[in-house]
């Protein structure tokens, strides 16, 4: 007979979306080809509960990383992120060692709620999980967290809850405040979709159970 006390904790992470860890990424790119282009940086942000069971932000991590050996970059991607590839304080990684900077967190806060895979949210959710992707395709990384297909996206969900698709406007919309200045930094973006997230989710009936 099985001891009780060996069961896995099933926690209320986990029981909300059967077994996945929403974390939110937000990617900074040399172009939109992810075969193609370079990866600039990456933030993310995973999803915690504070005690009343709402869905809070968790810690930010993020990278700038040095483009990967046979990337490109196309300059005119670089006028909209404002990225300075040899700034001297930007402190860009080789992607490998980004990617572990970032993985590891996700690691932890799926350890902590008991989470079999994190699923990726983005605003446009699919372009920042094939640039992640393609990175851990080159540098051939066996501890991807990720859900390889599956995201949350918060396009779709601001387009349902509010009737916007843009980020900036979504946000607005959802009563928070928006800096254009601050824009097309991993971060910025990552931590605004991350509270949007938040929000229209928090709003909706939690299923039974």
């Amino acid at each position: 007979m099985t001891d009780a006390a060996q069961l896995p904790t099933i926690t209320p992470m986990a029981r909300r979306f059967r077994g996945y860890l929403p974390v939110v990424v937000d990617v900074e790119t040399g172009g939109f080809d992810w075969n193609r282009h370079a990866l600039l940086e990456i933030a993310v942000v995973p999803i915690d509960l504070d005690e009343a069971g709402e869905l809070i932000l968790g810690d930010t991590a993020s990278a700038h990383l040095i483009p990967a050996p046979g990337t490109e970059i196309d300059p005119k991607s670089l006028e909209i992120t404002g990225i300075v590839l040899d700034h001297p304080f930007r402190f860009a990684k080789a992607e490998r060692d980004a990617l572990d900077h970032v993985f590891a967190p996700v690691r932890a806060a799926l350890k902590k709620h008991g989470c079999q895979r994190a699923i990726l949210v983005g605003h446009n959710a699919h372009f920042d999980l094939n640039f992640l992707n393609a990175a851990v395709a080159r540098t051939g990384h066996k501890r991807n967290p990720f859900h390889p297909f599956s995201v949350f996206d918060t396009v779709s969900l601001a387009g349902v809850a509010y009737g916007q698709t843009v980020l900036a406007r979504a946000v607005q919309a959802a009563g928070m405040e928006w800096n254009a200045e601050d824009a097309h930094s991993a971060v910025y973006d990552t931590e605004q979709t991350a509270r949007l997230f938040c929000k229209i989710v928090n709003a909706w009936p939690r299923p039974a159970g």
